[in-house]
């Protein structure tokens, strides 16, 4: 299979298209406009018995990078490739721009993707891979190689025109994918895990060339990922799936600071999650003790967990904390140290200190410590 879907129908631009050097200019315009959609998708795959993707509907805006993040296996990747027409739904409807794709072949969607694999032609040049696309549609010769050095020069492969893929690093075959994926102007760039592939510090560096060539294009990208840190720094939007179900979409603030469940809570960065029983308005007991809290208060249930990250708690101040609870470990990360504790009744909690503060630097395992838990900071959750 190879890297990107190339679009139909044929034709044959002999002068860059209208959206300048790939569609800076209609990212402010279209923003209320929808890029691509999925209406009440449902995938049941033979010998499953559960759906791999039960009643899902998303709407990406025009212009927007939005993420699909979840754990291995709860339909990401099918959800993409059912939007490609590599797969085909059992029920519901895929839009693009506002116009049902499902009758049309994978090549004549304006949907391109980049595969976590990259899948380019291992015996074509770079030139020659980026163009395969516009070649592909009958585009001219000189708005092949037009359209090949505005995109080598925009994923910074200058002079790379003449190499083979085999004398590329694992950086410089993604930017090959990427620009190939772009080449043919798709209106929704799917990318399915692009980034697993390389070594952490790679991966880091690509992470902010995706946002900027994003930007730059004002192409819609839909990334998908399990990499929360991923989702959280790149993402306009993100979608958290779980066993072929939404279990919320929202901005990457708006994820990591009000999740709406202890999965979503737990999946989403490193969090606390305390049992607690509601004892009347705002107030809520940590279970196996008589410690009181109060947070927003949650209507729908009596046993509940208190939601909190780590960096939201504060030790230290023994006349005004709330609490006192003993040291049980600590983890140096560099910038910052974990704190691990218990708490009176049973329960453990995380704190994440800045490593050159006062609890940073001095506290050791056994030591006691006051703990404060601001009221701003607790996400009540069903259980």
């Amino acid at each position: 299979m190879i890297g990107d879907t190339i679009m139909g129908p044929r034709r044959s631009p002999d002068v860059p298209g209208a959206r300048g050097v790939a569609g800076r200019a209609a990212k402010g315009s279209t923003a209320s406009a929808i890029g691509v959609e999925w209406r009440a998708i449902t995938k049941t795959f033979p010998g499953l018995r559960e759906p791999a993707l039960a009643d899902v509907s998303l709407r990406v805006q025009a212009g927007e990078f939005f993420t699909i993040l979840g754990p291995s296996g709860c339909g990401k990747s099918t959800l993409l490739r059912i939007a490609a027409g590599f797969e085909h739904q059992d029920t519901g409807s895929v839009l693009v721009d506002g116009s049902a794709v499902d009758r049309l072949p994978p090549h004549h969607r304006p949907i391109n993707t980049v595969f976590q694999s990259y899948a380019i032609f291992p015996h074509l040049t770079v030139a020659q891979n980026v163009g395969y696309g516009p070649r592909m549609l009958g585009w001219s010769r000189p708005a092949i190689a037009a359209r090949v050095h505005e995109l080598l020069h925009l994923v910074k492969l200058d002079g790379l025109n003449d190499r083979h893929p085999a004398k590329l690093s694992g950086g410089q075959r993604q930017r090959v994918a990427l620009a190939r994926a772009l080449a043919s102007r798709p209106k929704v760039l799917l990318l399915d895990e692009p980034l697993s592939a390389l070594d952490f510090k790679l991966r880091s560096e690509m992470r902010g060339e995706l946002k900027r060539l994003q930007l730059e294009l004002g192409t819609t990208f839909v990334f998908v990922t399990h990499d929360q840190h991923e989702a959280l720094s790149m993402s306009d939007r993100v979608a958290v799936l779980r066993a072929g179900r939404i279990e919320q979409v929202g901005s990457a603030s708006e994820i990591y600071d009000r999740p709406c469940s202890r999965f979503v809570a737990d999946f989403i960065g490193e969090t606390n999650l305390l049992a607690a029983q509601r004892v009347g308005g705002d107030k809520y007991r940590l279970s196996d003790s008589d410690i009181l809290l109060v947070a927003e208060p949650l209507d729908s249930a009596t046993e509940v967990f208190l939601a909190i990250r780590p960096e939201r708690v504060i030790l230290g101040g023994a006349e005004t904390a709330l609490l006192r609870a003993r040291v049980t470990n600590t983890v140096y990360g560099g910038a910052d140290r974990m704190i691990e504790l218990a708490l009176p009744g049973g329960q453990n909690l995380r704190a994440r200190v800045d490593a050159g503060s006062e609890a940073g630097s001095q506290l050791q395992p056994g030591d006691e410590t006051g703990v404060t838990l601001p009221q701003d900071a607790i996400r009540v959750l069903p259980p």
